[in-house]
């Protein structure tokens, strides 16, 4: 699989991927997610040469993660501003770093605590179930091909697994 072509794999993950699985993307995002929303203060709060963070932008920009927004006419300035799309990112972006502070953190701990305004408590993302609310575990999820792709994404043993727990 070559990385150009990673958004044509039948796979969400690799898709995703192809939009956000680089450093910089990831940390324009995190940027972004802080109410960054002009080039130079991306530019000066990442240290990323002006080249990197126009191509991640225009990326970004491309497949409606960011919408770039005039606000100044005369000389135009624009700014970047998550689309829904965009937004919709966050329970990844929180993820990487609720891993970041668990396994990467120093002994001064994690550098930012997250607090949920609706209860004022610091707190950590976690993934739960649309259906039910329990936490999702890797171990408590199975996983089903879409009937067009049946038996061409899972490995076998994957599958037999599966076919074997179901009963």
């Amino acid at each position: 699989m070559r990385w150009e072509e990673l958004d044509q794999q039948p796979c969400s993950l690799a898709r995703t991927l192809s939009v956000v699985g680089d450093r910089w993307t990831l940390l324009v995002l995190r940027e972004c997610f802080l109410g960054i929303r002009r080039f130079d203060e991306f530019e000066r709060r990442l240290g990323i040469t002006r080249h990197v963070l126009a191509d991640r932008l225009k990326k970004l920009v491309e497949a409606a993660v960011l919408d770039k927004v005039a606000y100044q006419q005369r000389p135009l300035r624009e700014e970047y501003r998550l689309t829904d799309k965009g937004r919709d990112l966050y329970p990844a972006v929180l993820a990487l770093v609720n891993w970041g502070d668990r396994h990467m953190s120093g002994a001064e701990g994690p550098p930012i605590r997250h607090v949920h305004r609706s209860c004022g408590q610091p707190m950590h993302g976690v993934l739960v179930c649309s259906e039910c609310g329990e936490p999702l575990l890797p171990q408590e999820v199975l996983l089903e091909e879409a009937p067009a792709l049946k038996g061409r994404l899972l490995p076998a043993h994957w599958r037999a697994r599966q076919a074997e727990e179901k009963r």
